[in-house]
């Protein structure tokens, strides 16, 4: 009886939770295939059938990098912000319309995780401070602001607002930018960015920079004009050409008012 009822029970837990197992299997590899398609049409010229990545004819320059091991949140990134598929090579790419649907961009970040195990995309709880009381988040805003003027300032700004990079590159404006892709940017490194993994920025403190960025984005400009937030370089330059060019304006208006006034008295 004993052996019969324990039959009887892994019989039963078995059919209860083995279909829906067996359904997510078949929908995670339906996915990776359709993945598959999508990639052979619009991003293996450049990073090969299988993802292994090609170069020029020379072989001395890479058109497309290896996508082994970036992981579901590099496509996530870099697709879901029209990144990719670029126009045309070059030193750095832009954000622009995005090319696929939002289950498109999933199937491709299925199948390029399905190549080798890499950052997975991140879940609202990650980067998220709405979970946590008032305190907890005031703390997470100040630890943030430390990370970010510590490790990111030399790049982006003090604000967040982006700057030039050697080489014809640049720093993109990560003011208003979504939460989830400010946080896969930090784990995967687009571009000329550091990769800040796991083991550089625990997700909390990933999390803390996060939050910080959008207690700027809810703050107001108190000292007036912003002028692009890009700080003393846009600044000086607002002074040389408004302040001294008004003043240099000036004194050469008053310096030829007065020599036609010196002159008509002479006349006289």
């Amino acid at each position: 009886m004993v052996l019969l009822l324990g039959l009887l029970l892994t019989g039963g837990l078995y059919a209860a939770f083995a279909p829906a197992q067996a359904e997510q299997a078949d929908t995670s590899a339906d996915q990776v295939a359709k993945g598959r398609e999508l990639f052979l049409v619009g991003c293996a010229f450049c990073h090969g059938q299988n993802g292994e990545g090609v170069l020029t004819e020379r072989g001395n320059t890479q058109l497309g990098p290896s996508l082994v091991g970036v992981g579901a949140a590099a496509v996530d990134f870099q697709v879901g912000t029209g990144r990719m598929p670029m126009a045309q090579p070059g030193v750095q790419a832009p954000r622009k319309t995005v090319a696929y649907s939002d289950e498109e961009v999933a199937q491709l970040a299925a199948y390029v995780a399905s190549l080798a195990p890499g950052p997975a995309i991140p879940d609202a709880a990650d980067y998220s401070i709405e979970g946590l009381s008032a305190d907890q988040r005031e703390e997470a805003i100040v630890r943030g602001g430390q990370i970010f003027l510590t490790n990111c300032t030399a790049c982006h700004n003090f604000e967040g607002s982006g700057g030039a990079m050697p080489r014809g590159g640049y720093a993109p404006k990560i003011r208003g930018v979504e939460p989830k892709y400010i946080y896969e940017a930090m784990l995967t490194g687009p571009q000329a960015m550091d990769t800040f993994s796991n083991g550089n920025l625990s997700p909390e403190e990933k999390r803390d920079v996060i939050a910080y960025l959008g207690s700027i984005n809810e703050e107001p400009g108190y000292g007036g004009f912003g002028l692009g937030g890009l700080g003393p370089v846009s600044e000086g330059l607002f002074a040389w050409l408004v302040g001294l060019g008004s003043l240099v304006g000036f004194a050469v208006w008053i310096a030829a008012h007065t020599t036609r006034s010196t002159k008509e008295k002479v006349e006289a």
